[in-house]
Order: structure tokens, then C-alpha cells, then sequence
């Protein structure tokens, strides 16, 4: 009995020590997949940091050179800076934020184009009541003329809200002035084409909007004071004439510091001969449709014009005056224009200068609505698109 029960006993050991061998086995095969498992874990996460740590490094160093070039009033570094700035901010999710900008570095002066939000945004109930007889809620719709002041009311906003967000940006000397066309997308009802008017054309110096209280102040008043562009009826898409050309490209030339201007051949305006200048502004406008040439003696080395457009109901006499000007063309110089301008008894009036206009300036020709201002850049994109040449403008001053 006493062999038998050891037999027995024994078997069980042997069951045992089998048992724990495989379980050993099993633990230790788990426990290697497990450190296998850890280690990848841990060269992932290694991985997965180096490589944020890398965009992390990028991105501070692509900040700190936008940075660095914006101090330095690099035109594309401005814009895209303003860009993100205004397309960063924090508007319901129904106003649209998009924006182009183009940035004048010799005079500080920022444009932009912005978008504005249909009529459909103001909501068309003005509010909701329950009627608990019917179990139902009823809407009670707002009256057209709330929706249309609301409208008015809502597009001056954002335009101040847009130069507000320009002028708090620090260094303060980085822009002096602010212009802004907000225009719309819709489509004209009568044809289905796709338009974009211009319902507010605005600028204003940093010092007439650091002048303003905007938490009192009523924002459709103030573009009146801003002496703005502003369409009557914004709700029935009227457009207005903005203040700058819509083609931004035109102010984004390359224009007076070029240092290849001895050396690539192109003509610099402000080094041409008078009678130079003047032949090249004449072929300018030929090409451009204006006939009936007849050329006056200019006292400022620029030139003087009578031109007839021949366009059956925008033409008639138009003066045309050149100056080339190296600094800001000074507000006297448009007041002159008009003063020809009724002389002559003609229609419309261009000044074109190598140089730009002031905002006194610009504000006078909103006034008088018959004047058109073509500053340096403009007036190259101009020679380059009709005449297909490529000049530079000479060296600027303030």
C-alpha cells in the first residue's frame, strides 16, 4: 500500500512539475511578446516625438522668419501676416473670413479686398411662439425694412471690425493707413453669371480710427465720417465704385529699388527725357481706346492733355495729367485737375504719377466722383498689360 501511494504521489508531482513547465513556458513566451510589444511602443513614441519635436522646431523657425521679415516691411511677409490675422478671427461660423491683401511699403498704406456675407445671414424670424393650443411653434417673420437696416448695419461692422484688426497689431509703424473693399459673391438674377460687387470702399489713417471710441460710436455714421464709398442699397447688391482697383496684382510690382535697373535694359520712368515720358504716356492711352490727341506745356516736368473717348456713353473730353514725382503727389495737384477739368468743360480727369497719392487726396476724388488716381504700380501693370513692356519706376522718397 505504502509503494502504491507513493506511486501515486508521485505521478502527481510530475503532473505538477509538468504543469508549472508549461505555464513557465507560456509566462515567459507573454512576457517576451509583451517586451517586444514595449519596445515598439517606446521606438514609436520616440519616433512619433522626434517628429513633433521637428515640426515644432519648423514651424517656431517659419514664425520667427515671418517675423523677422515683417519688421523688415517685406511686402509678401505683411500680406500673408494680415491675411492670416483677419482670417483668424473669431466670427460666427456663418460670416465669411476670407481676405486678400497687398501691402505699400515706402507709404505704409495696406489694401485689402474683403468678404462680405449675403443678405440671407440676418436671420428672417424674429422670434418664436409657442402655442400651446395647437401644440405647435409659430414663427413671426421680421419686417423687410429691420432686415435691410440690419444688413446695412452688419456689412459696416465687419468693415471696421477689419481695420480695427489691422490698426492693434503691434509695431505700430508698420501701417499708417488702411483701405478696404468689401465686396460680396452672389449671382445676377436676370443672366445666373457670377458677380462680386463692391458694396463699401473705406480708408482711414491710424490716426482718424485711434481717434474713435468704438464701443459708442454708430458704424454706418462712421464710414460716413470715414467719407466712404457706401452702396445705398447694400441689400439689393448695388455696387459702388471701389476707391482702388479690385486687381491687387497691380500694387504688388516690384517697382523702385530694383539694382539690376543699369543693367537689364528696361526703361526707369524717372530718369526718361520729358519728351520720352510724354510719348510713352500718349501711347499708353491710345492703346487704352483714348483719340484727339492734343498735348499742353506742363511747369512740373510732367505732362498735360486733352483726350476724347470715343465710347458712345461713357466718353467725351477727358484731361489727362502726368507727373513724375518721386515723393507723395500732394493733394494741390488734384484740386488742379478739377479745376482744368470744368476749363475745359471735360467729362472725365486722370492724374498718373510714378510715385502714389495721399488719403487727402483719395478723399477728394471719392467727393467728386469724375477723377481717376493711377499711381506708380498701377501704372506699370498698365504699361505692361497694353503696351507689353516692362519698366521700373526709379527711386522713391517719402
Amino acid at each position: 500500500m505504502r509503494r502504491l501511494f507513493k506511486g501515486a504521489q508521485n505521478k502527481a508531482v510530475d503532473q505538477a512539475k509538468a504543469r508549472f513547465a508549461h505555464a513557465m513556458a507560456r509566462y515567459e513566451q507573454v512576457e517576451h511578446e509583451r517586451l517586444a510589444a514595449l519596445a515598439a511602443a517606446e521606438a514609436r513614441h520616440r519616433q512619433a516625438e522626434e517628429s513633433r519635436r521637428q515640426e515644432v522646431e519648423q514651424h517656431n523657425a517659419q514664425v520667427a522668419d515671418l517675423e523677422s521679415r515683417v519688421l523688415a516691411r517685406a511686402p509678401e511677409a505683411v500680406e500673408d501676416y494680415f491675411e492670416l490675422l483677419i482670417e483668424q478671427s473669431p466670427l460666427p461660423a456663418d460670416l465669411p473670413v476670407d481676405v486678400e491683401v497687398a501691402y505699400q511699403s515706402d507709404s505704409k498704406k495696406l489694401l485689402m479686398i474683403g468678404e462680405l456675407p449675403g443678405v440671407d445671414v440676418i436671420p428672417p424670424n424674429r422670434e418664436y411662439t409657442y402655442v400651446k393650443s395647437r401644440d405647435e411653434i409659430v414663427a413671426k417673420p421680421r419686417l423687410a425694412k429691420e432686415v435691410k437696416q440690419a444688413y446695412a448695419n452688419l456689412v459696416a461692422q465687419i468693415v471696421l471690425r477689419m481695420m480695427r484688426d489691422v490698426f492693434e497689431v503691434r509695431p505700430s509703424d508698420l501701417v499708417d493707413e488702411v483701405a478696404v473693399n468689401a465686396h460680396v459673391s452672389t449671382r445676377n438674377r436676370a443672366t445666373g453669371k457670377s458677380e462680386r460687387p463692391c458694396l463699401v470702399s473705406v480708408s482711414a489713417t491710424r490716426k482718424q480710427f485711434e481717434e474713435l471710441v468704438l464701443t459708442e460710436l454708430d458704424p454706418a455714421e462712421c464710414l460716413k465720417y470715414f467719407n466712404a464709398l457706401v452702396s445705398p442699397h447694400p441689400w439689393d447688391l448695388e455696387a459702388v465704385r471701389p476707391i482702388f482697383d479690385p486687381d491687387l496684382s497691380k500694387y504688388r510690382l516690384v517697382d523702385a529699388h530694383d539694382v539690376a535697373a543699369g543693367l537689364d535694359g528696361r526703361a526707369v520712368l524717372l530718369e526718361m527725357k520729358p519728351f520720352e515720358f510724354e510719348v510713352l504716356v500718349k501711347q499708353l492711352f491710345e492703346a487704352m481706346g483714348m483719340k484727339s490727341w492734343v498735348t499742353q506745356a506742363s511747369r512740373d516736368d510732367g505732362l498735360d492733355a486733352l483726350a476724347v473717348n470715343e465710347d458712345p456713353i461713357m466718353g467725351g473730353v477727358c484731361v489727362i495729367q502726368a507727373k513724375r514725382y518721386k515723393g507723395t503727389v500732394e493733394p494741390d495737384a488734384v484740386r488742379a485737375l478739377a479745376g482744368v477739368m470744368d476749363d475745359k468743360r471735360a467729362s472725365r480727369g486722370v492724374l498718373v504719377t510714378t510715385s502714389r497719392f495721399g488719403k487727402a487726396s483719395w478723399d477728394f476724388v471719392a467727393r467728386h466722383g469724375r477723377i481717376q488716381l493711377i499711381e506708380g504700380p498701377h501704372l506699370k501693370h498698365l504699361l505692361a498689360e497694353y503696351l507689353n513692356l516692362d519698366v521700373l519706376l526709379g527711386p522713391q522718397t517719402r
